[in-house]
């Protein structure tokens, strides 16, 4: 007989309990196809490009928004990115099409107030700072002061932006091969989507400041999942292990743990909060997780840098066919198993490391075939800039050694109008 799952008021009772909780939510078993994707950006005044835009005026611009056609949610980040969370889609070409239509309806109802989005994997000109004063990214803040790595947290929380795509779990036969693959795709697709050169005025020597900062950050929180057990087990293991970051008080606020408690501690008898973890701790414990491949019932792909038209579409398309085609996906797999875990070299040399290279030029072949034909334009396009060992941080590279930072983010903020996607 099943049994119910707790009530989230209900303090846990023991580490079983808590490791059967996470493994539950961890897959969904059901049909490939379906795509979600998420597209953050940084927000840019272009009377003054420099400097953040201030958090009332972000919400005031973002608050007279009109209702979407493509249905995204429009969220704001730390550092005031603004992020679109498309729904799910029936296919990869679909998800695309509603992100870009919305992206667009949001572009032009930003310019009437003089602002704009630059859609790359890192702020190539201002430093990091929060602007957005929610107690839940103060308290982020304190943690990883606590625990040491505060810059790189500042730097994730503001200054980074990311194209995330999610794709379904699949039938429960095919996760381990699936959930595998989904990370030796990692490195690969990091060179790829290569989008940060530069950070905060400075180039950082990184083709990818943005997987650089997650790099620095706590690897028991974002270091990826190692393929050491099923991927459910590994996920709740993986949880129970990580430190816990922020405990809710009884208003519903966040308070940072300042200290390294791991959740597994605290369901065993360390004191948080004056009280023992529930499950709705535990799920909010979950939020607070970030590896490159977050199991939350599909999966989430978060190691793809933020880039401009025509860029990120065809990243999209490609990590939905690597993973979901299954001829792709066989060919993806044998590529990418003599780089699977190279996140660092990836980040730092991008395709001019000759493995990485060789996998990446394999794997675009492979997706060029294989992607939906509506795509297929961006999806070719991106395969002849991989041929060259370019990525598509390159042209911000070079705007920035150019006229400098500055001028770097306001081309970014205004590239869609200067460069118009394939038709």
């Amino acid at each position: 007989m099943a049994t119910s799952a707790p009530h989230p008021d209900a303090a846990l009772p023991d580490l079983d309990a808590a490791r059967a909780q996470v493994a539950a939510g961890a897959l969904r078993a059901g049909p490939l196809g379906q795509v979600g994707l998420e597209l953050e950006s940084h927000l840019v005044d272009l009377g003054s490009p420099a400097d953040r835009v201030p958090w009332a005026r972000l919400r005031a611009a973002v608050a007279g928004l009109p209702l979407l056609a493509g249905g995204s949610r429009v969220t704001l980040e730390p550092g005031g990115q603004v992020e679109l969370s498309g729904p799910p889609a029936r296919d990869v070409a679909a998800a695309v099409a509603a992100l870009r239509g919305d992206t667009a309806a949001v572009r032009t109802h930003l310019a009437a107030d003089g602002l704009a989005l630059a859609t790359v994997g890192a702020d190539p000109c201002r430093p990091p700072r929060r602007v957005a004063p929610a107690a839940r990214y103060l308290a982020m803040e304190e943690h990883f002061a606590a625990v040491g790595c505060l810059p790189a947290g500042t730097a994730m929380m503001t200054s980074t932006a990311s194209l995330q795509v999610n794709l379904e779990a699949g039938p429960a036969a095919g996760w381990d091969a699936r959930v595998r693959l989904a990370h030796a795709l990692g490195p690969v697709l990091v060179a790829v989507s290569a989008c940060s050169p530069l950070l905060a005025g400075r180039e950082t020597g990184w083709r990818s400041s943005r997987q650089s900062v997650w790099g620095a950050l706590d690897q028991s929180r974002c270091g990826p999942l190692l393929g050491r057990d099923a991927p459910a087990a590994e996920w709740a293991a993986y949880a129970l292990a990580a430190p816990v970051m922020l405990v809710r008080d009884s208003s519903g606020g966040a308070v940072p743990v300042c200290s390294r408690t791991s959740f597994a501690d605290w369901v065993t008898g360390a004191r948080l909060g004056d009280r023992r973890p529930t499950a709705a701790d535990l799920d909010y414990h979950l939020t607070t997780l970030f590896p490159p491949v977050r199991l939350r019932g599909f999966l989430e792909i978060r190691y793809l840098d933020a880039a401009p038209e025509p860029w990120w579409p065809a990243l999209a398309a490609v990590t939905a066919t690597l993973l979901d085609d299954p001829v792709a996906a066989d060919v993806a797999a044998a590529a990418t198993e003599p780089v699977a875990g190279a996140w660092d070299r990836a980040a730092r040399a991008g395709l001019a490391d000759p493995a990485l290279h060789a996998a990446a030029v394999t794997c675009l072949d492979a997706a060029r075939r294989r992607a939906p034909a509506a795509l297929a334009p961006e999806v070719a396009a991106l395969a002849d800039l991989v041929d060259q060992r370019c990525c598509p941080g390159d042209a911000l590279l070079h705007t920035a050694r150019t006229a400098g930072p500055r001028a770097a983010l306001h081309a970014a903020a205004r590239h869609h109008e200067e460069e118009p996607c394939p038709s």
